[in-house]
């Protein structure tokens, strides 16, 4: 049976919980994770969720930070979660479906302004919780899974809206897409997105600064949603929801889409 899974870096669950409801009643996703929740996981609404036929859900929280959750409409069981760096945020939580599928959602640190891991913590921070991430993969070797979230890095030439500008700028820098793609490779992991839209620009976060960010067009696609080769074949369709970053109190992200045969 078909599968559509969201990912929605949504910068405020309990602010933006109005966008998030119509997300769900118009484009009724079977599966919707979220990232940078900024809720203690109590506290981290659910009840207007529920009403639209998502009452299975798997949330870690914390105070104004971090923090993720997914939301189902298909029985789903919490799957635990991973304390990368031992800092103790709420930055992976997984669900598994009752046909055995394991849905991962991540929320990857931005890094920081400076792309120096010797001056910068924050940067430093992120290449170690990649190299976590790569090391409990080719660990685990993972099986009938997704892995989606907002991993803070656009790897690609045409996930940005100028490769050379961008180069020294953190999320495009080639020590980050180095990481990630030793992160990917460790796990098996196909992006998703690009097997589904192999040419052309695609982005799904554009800054807050630019208040013309629909006509300037300076995006990166700093979402992903990758799958496990055995159930790579089954995908048939992805998509950037773009409207959204338009909605009123946006994200700074746009839903990902991606749907799978399973």
């Amino acid at each position: 049976m078909p599968i559509t899974i969201c990912t929605w870096n949504i910068n405020s669950v309990r602010l933006r919980e109005p966008i998030v409801l119509k997300l769900l009643a118009e484009e009724q996703p079977d599966v919707l994770c979220l990232q940078e929740c900024k809720s203690p996981t109590e506290l981290m609404p659910t009840q207007g969720f529920a009403d639209l036929g998502y009452k299975y859900t798997a949330m870690r929280g914390q105070k104004g930070y971090n923090g993720v959750m997914i939301l189902s409409r298909i029985p789903m069981q919490d799957a635990g979660h991973r304390d990368f760096c031992d800092k103790g945020d709420a930055r992976h939580v997984a669900g598994m479906l009752e046909n055995g599928l394991t849905i991962h959602n991540y929320y990857v640190p931005a890094g920081g302004d400076v792309a120096d891991p010797e001056v910068n913590e924050k940067f430093a921070h992120k290449l170690d919780f990649l190299a976590e991430m790569r090391d409990w993969f080719a660990a685990e070797k993972p099986q009938k899974s997704v892995m989606v979230g907002d991993l803070n890095i656009a790897p690609l030439e045409d996930d940005v809206w100028d490769h050379k500008k961008l180069l020294k700028v953190v999320s495009h820098t080639p020590i980050e897409v180095a990481a990630l793609a030793e992160t990917r490779d460790a796990g098996d992991w196909v992006d998703v997105t690009r097997q589904d839209i192999p040419d052309g620009k695609i982005y799904t976060w554009w800054s807050y600064r630019a208040r013309d960010w629909d006509a300037a067009d300076k995006g990166r696609r700093l979402d992903h949603i990758w799958a496990t080769p055995d159930i790579t074949g089954s995908n048939h369709a992805s998509r950037v929801h773009r409207p959204a970053r338009g909605w009123e109190k946006p994200s700074d992200h746009a839903p990902l889409f991606a749907t799978f045969d399973l």
